[in-house]
Order: structure tokens, then sequence, then C-alpha cells
């Protein structure tokens, strides 16, 4: 089912509750769980719809992964949850109510309240509408239902039977502004210290400042300043290298011996996918996410979209989707960005993990176990668990030979050297896993940040939780084109930008959160990106023009102008060595040597990253908070096309 609104489909997982609480109106109590061979009472009232070996594969397939045999005939598509809940309702004496054309009065709890119900599954009616009990079953909660009220019919007439769907479409509408509300402002109400949200002025101060500073001296003594700036942004990007340089040494340090998770073992899960002008990558996203080896009926994957977003509407609407899946639309209160969209769709995860994928993502089968497997033997403490990227469409141009060098030797050597050695981990923005309580427990997304995966790594770490890495891939799609790639690297410098820029805020209590390693590291891999790359521009302008002029062949060259000539070509070409190698080695594991040759072009590269960085900080300055969005499917498109022109007959 398909909800226009920022509804929902999918049942939530929990034990159910006692009926005589219910009945006293008091806190439910839960019931013990369900013995493994017990048999499944709740679908006596369809048995008779189906024939005998269907119901006796739902049941053994409910006992199995420790579900409600109901759940397994609606993932299977086998008949709708609207039809299974009207026919629980008619063989238990009570009433099948549809929530959804019942109007704001006809439920007495807040908006928060309203909220809630998404988690437990339960909704009170004002008394003008009987006062009953709405439940939309489960999990198991209809086989406890079935249970009790054959015990107790009376209850019978104290509770009504609704379906997950008609729920969530009640909290989506009559919720609705108080969603938004929360998705835009919880986490600068709760701690407005690590929000971006702050006027233009707060937020560029301190670049505007130090800039300033920095041309002011440059006018008094710009030898010197020049030198001592030059040696300061040198030791700067070699720290920045060295850093690197730990994480190719300490990435196989840790090896965990993975074991298979069994069926009855896998919790609910949440998928959320925020999507934006996606109409020709959703067909392959779906499959992609019916492909995963989970059980569909543990399986809760929400697509957020955007209210003018039509094509992609239409596009989704085309494909069955199945009952797996939930379409929410994000409201048009607040910045368009895709923190945003993940935050109207956290409320209504019910899986006890939540991942993020992006459009074009194609994650290997296996992912999610892979990823309950990690949290289970991680502790509490274990917040996230990132997954490793890999680019698909590698051979396609130079640029995307050089982006997958670079995803190459970030996910599979640096990322992975960060996480063994415990150290703040800036997250890649998809195949982010979270345990669901501590990502709400930690603020969640911020919404004013255009890279909310960095800000939200270094926010989990300052929180005492630590992320780790998976052996596992999720395949995207790099741009191929320079503008689509120009504009996806400014985004990304500019939210590390304001996430440098809202840690720094009390620079003492970032020092106390992270520990003198944690800040280090902070700064060299927030600052000190952005910085590499600026500074990197410079450096290699300065260069060329000294070796252009002739100064050093010449003679002409004075000590200091040969000092600061040798401190940018040491930096230079060590970061080029440095950065080489994670490369190799990560392509090297990857088995993707074939993009070693780009790696040539890194001098070339890494200009444009200069110029991205500079252009981020503008965009910083004058549209903080703007989303330059990345069109996904075009490589795809040129590279198929590529591929026909060669094969078609000539």
């Amino acid at each position: 089912m398909r909800d226009p609104d920022i509804g929902a489909t999918l049942c939530q997982s929990g034990r159910p509750q006692t009926w005589s609480a219910i009945a006293e109106g008091a806190a439910f109590a839960l019931h013990d769980p369900i013995p493994e061979r017990a048999p499944c009472p709740e679908i006596d009232c369809v048995r008779s719809m189906f024939p005998p070996d269907i119901i006796a594969a739902a049941e053994l397939r409910a006992t199995e992964i420790g579900t409600g045999a109901d759940r397994v005939l609606v993932a299977q598509a086998a008949m709708s949850d609207e039809q299974y809940v009207k026919a629980l309702a008619a063989s238990l004496g009570t009433a099948y109510t549809s929530l959804q054309h019942l109007p704001r009065t006809a439920f007495p709890a807040s908006d928060l309240e309203l909220i809630r119900a998404l988690k437990s599954g339960m909704l009170r009616l004002s008394a003008e509408h009987g006062g009953l009990l709405a439940i939309a079953p489960r999990k198991t909660v209809a086989r406890h239902l079935t249970r009790d009220l054959r015990r107790r019919p009376d209850l019978s007439e104290k509770i009504c039977l609704t379906t997950s769907s008609q729920l969530f479409e009640v909290v989506a509408r009559h919720a609705r502004t108080t969603i938004a509300q929360k998705a835009i402002s919880d986490l600068t109400l709760a701690r407005p210290d690590f929000s971006a949200r702050a006027s233009r002025s707060r937020l560029t101060i301190l670049p505007l400042a130090s800039g300033l500073a920095t041309i002011a001296a440059f006018a008094a003594a710009p030898v010197l300043i020049a030198t001592v700036v030059d040696i300061a942004l040198a030791l700067i990007f070699l720290g920045w290298t060295a850093l690197r340089l730990l994480g190719a040494l300490t990435a196989g340090l840790v090896w965990h011996r993975e074991r298979p998770v069994e069926d009855r073992e896998l919790p609910a899960y949440s998928i959320i996918v925020a999507l934006y002008r996606e109409a020709a990558v959703v067909e392959g996203l779906v499959e992609s996410l019916k492909s995963l080896d989970y059980p569909p009926e543990k399986l809760d994957i929400i697509l957020v979209l955007e209210p003018d977003d039509d094509e992609t509407h239409r596009a989704l609407s085309a494909l069955p989707i199945g009952p797996a899946f939930t379409i929410i639309t994000a409201p048009n209160e607040g910045p368009r960005t895709k923190p945003k969209a993940l935050n109207i769709a956290l409320p209504f995860a019910r899986g006890r993990y939540v991942a993020v994928f992006d459009a074009e993502d194609r994650p290997e089968p296996d992912q999610l176990r892979k990823a309950v497997h990690a949290f289970q033997m991680g502790g509490e403490r274990l917040a996230c668990v990132q997954a490793r990227l890999s680019i698909d469409n590698f051979e396609q141009t130079w640029l995307t030979r050089m982006f997958a060098a670079e995803y190459a030797g970030l996910f599979d050597v640096f990322l992975p050297g960060l996480a063994a050695c415990r150290l703040p981990l800036p997250l890649g923005g998809s195949s982010n896993h979270f345990r669901t309580s501590v990502l709400r427990q930690a603020g969640a997304w911020d919404p004013y940040n255009v890279t909310e995966d960095a800000d939200l790594g270094m926010r989990l770490a300052r929180l005492g939780y630590y992320t780790t890495v998976i052996h596992s891939t999720t395949h995207e799609e790099a741009p191929s084109r320079f503008v689509p790639w120009l504009k996806q690297r400014t985004r990304w410098f500019k939210g590390w930008m304001q996430t440098w820029l809202v840690h720094m805020r009390h620079p003492l209590q970032l020092w106390r959160d992270f520990g003198p390693a944690g800040f280090l590291v902070f700064q060299l891999v927030i600052g000190g990106t952005v910085l590499a790359a600026m500074v990197h521009g410079t450096f290699a302008v300065a260069l060329a023009w000294h070796i252009a002029s002739g100064w050093l062949w010449a003679g002409k060259s004075s000590a200091g102008e040969l000092l600061v000539t040798g401190i940018h070509a040491v930096t230079l070409v060590s970061g080029y060595t440095i950065s080489g190698t994670l490369a190799l080695i990560g392509l090297a594991r990857r088995r993707m040597m074939s993009c070693a040759r780009a790696l040539l072009l890194m001098p070339l590269y890494w200009v444009l990253l200069s110029v991205a960085a500079w252009r981020a900080l503008f965009h910083l300055i004058l549209e903080p908070y703007a989303w330059e969005k990345t069109d996904h499917n075009l490589a795809r498109i040129q590279l198929n096309s590529n591929q026909v022109s060669r094969t078609s007959p000539s």
C-alpha cells in the first residue's frame, strides 16, 4: 500500500501486552515469549481460505523465524494486511475500524502521544467513538490476541482492530506539523551546540576573521608571514597524509570471526532511503532491496520523497514494491536536505536497527546479516556499522577511475584503520547501520548540515559511542562528468566545513569528549581534509610559478624562496605518495588494479579537489544550507549507450 503523505504501511515488532492491564487502563505488562513449537492460532481465522500446504508452510516459517504466521502470509503477498485483520476481528467478535477517515477529535492523545503510538501499535479512541483501544497486530500480537480473547471474550468489547497502515496514516495526517517540527528542530532545541543551524554571521565569522587577520599580517610582513603560513600549512598537510599512512598500517589488525545469524535471532530491521528526482533509478533500487538476504517479515523499508517530485512518485506507483515498502512524502517545512527527510522517516521506523542507503546503491545481499552480527559482537557502545562503498562504473572515464581509487583507499584501508584504533569515524553517507535507540538518543541527523554523515559520526564519538567497518560492500555510481562531480564535492567540502565549525564551538569540551587522540583525528580528518584540498591548489600554483619563472635554475632565488619552494615540493610529493599508496592497497584488495593507471593523474585530480574546496568556502558564506543534488543514473545511461554502440553491427 502506498501513502501519498507521510504515512507508512508496515507492522511494528515487539511483544504484546496483557489484557488485564488494558481492561484496567494501566501500564501494559509483557507476555512471556512464545514457546518454539507453539501452534499458530492467529491464522485459524483464515485457514479455510488457503490449501493445507500453504497453511503448514506459513506455520513452519513463522516458527523458524520467530514471528506470527499472519505476518508470513502478508509478507508473501498471500493476502493483504487489511484482509487478514478484518478476518481476525470477525473471528474474535470484535470490530474492525478504519481509522483514516476519523477526525482529529476521535483521538484524545496529543501529537507526541500519537507519534509514540507508532511504537506501541495501539491508540485510544475518544469516548464519542466508543473509547475503544485500537490495536494494529504486529509480530506475534495476533497470536496473543487470539488466545487471550478466547479466555476472556468480554475484552472484545473494549478493543477494536485496525491495520498498521491505518494507524500510520492517522499519525501522519494529524501529527504532520509536529513530525516536521521535530525533524527540523529537535537537535537544535536539545543540543544547540551540536546543530549547524546558526545565523550566517555566526557560521562564517571564524573563517572570515582568520582570513582578514592573515591578510593584515601579510601586509605588515609579507615574506615572514608567507613563510610561517606555508610551514604551518605544510605541517597540517603532512599530518593529514601521515594519518592515512597510519590507517594503512592498522587496517588489518582487527579480524572478527563471522558466524551465520539464525533467522530466529534476526530483529526487525528498518531501511530508509531519501529520494529526490530519482525516477530513473528507483526500479533498480527496489530490486536491490528486495534481493537482500533478510526475512521480509522483519524488513521495514521506508522511501522518503519530496512533495514536488511527481516523476519519482509515478515511477514507484508503477512498480510492484510489495508489503515491505512504505512511501513517505516529506513536508515542505525547513531546509530541503537529505537529513531532514531521514528525520521525517525515523519516527515510523520499527526496527531495532536502521540502515541508510542512497538511491543508486546496490548493497551485497548479506549486508544486514553482517551488520546484525557486528552489533551482537560489538557491545552496547557500538552505535554504528559502516559498510564499504565501491564504485561500479569505474571503467567509464578517468574521473570515475580516480573516484574508485579514492574510495578504495578510504573504505578498504583508511576507515578500517581508524575503526581498529577506536578513533572517531566520519561516516560515508550511505550504508550506515545504526542502533535505532542510540540514533534517536543522539538527536538523529542535523537537517542543516549538508554532510550529515560526517557530523553524526563525530557526534556519536563525542557521546561515548564508536563505529566499526564491516566486510560488506555497497556498489555506487560515481559522477562521470566534471560538473556533477564538482557539485557533489562542493557539497561535501561545505559540509565538512560546517562540521568543523559546529564541533569547534567549544574546543576544550571537544578535547574532553574526544581525548587527545580523537581530537587530533578530528582536526586532521574533518578540518584537514578541507584544508589539504585548499592548500594543494596554492602550493601547486606557487611551485609551478617558481619552476616556470626559472628562479630555481637561474640561481636568482633567495634562501627563503628556496625554503618555501622545497616545502611545497616535499608536501605535494609526500601527499601524492601516501594517498597513492592507500589507493593502490585498496585497489589491490578490490581486484580493481585496472584503475591504477589513473593515479598518474592524481596531481590534476587534486587541483580539481582544490577548486571544489574553494568553491565550497564561497557557498558556505553565501548559501550555507543549500543542497546541490547529485543526479544519478547518468553514468549508467551513458555507459549502456556506449556499450550498445560498440556491440552494434556497423
